[in-house]
């Protein structure tokens, strides 16, 4: 699995983000001594807007005979229509989602209708995990901990650096 944490977000403004290098950073702690896991920089080297589109034509560039599949959570899947060139994006990858709350399945394929391709979105078949980058960056902000939301390492650089507004401990126990 791949990780690959956005450059220059074109959709949407992250209070207090701490920036792409930091964002990516985060993210080789999380994915830190798993095999199954590795994060790309592509975005983040990238100059400009980050578009999803764009990032699965490099991947597809680059590895033509790999069939990919983007991850999502039904929160982000649902704004699909509203991405860069949506219909390449399905085109390019098969789009597995997870469910989110207030998200549930059939809103999400009403959303989708229309969308070339956007019949072929499948959902994952788990119980729903609500945590969210934006969750936790909220209890970041209110002193609240992570700890068991993300990876250790990943909380305890969090609590460190004062990121997304911490000022508590953050990986309390």
């Amino acid at each position: 699995m791949l990780f690959l944490p956005v450059g220059e977000a074109p959709h949407r403004e992250v209070e207090q983000d701490p920036g792409a290098e930091v964002r990516a950073q985060l993210c080789g702690y999380a994915v830190e001594g798993d095999p199954r896991f590795s994060v790309s920089r592509a975005e983040v080297e990238r100059p400009g807007a980050s578009y999803s589109v764009d990032t699965l034509r490099l991947l597809t560039e680059r590895a033509p005979d790999d069939e990919l599949t983007l991850l999502l959570g039904a929160d982000q899947a649902s704004r699909l229509p509203s991405w860069h060139e949506p219909e390449a994006v399905l085109s390019l990858a098969r789009v597995a989602v997870a469910e989110r709350e207030g998200m549930e399945r059939t809103a999400l394929v009403g959303r989708l209708e229309g969308l070339a391709g956007g019949e072929k979105v499948a959902f994952f078949d788990m119980p729903r995990v609500d945590i969210s980058s934006s969750m936790v960056r909220e209890r970041c902000a209110s002193g609240r901990p992570i700890r068991y939301l993300v990876p250790r390492k990943v909380a305890d650089h969090v609590e460190a650096m004062g990121l997304y507004g911490a000022s508590t401990p953050v990986s309390a126990e």
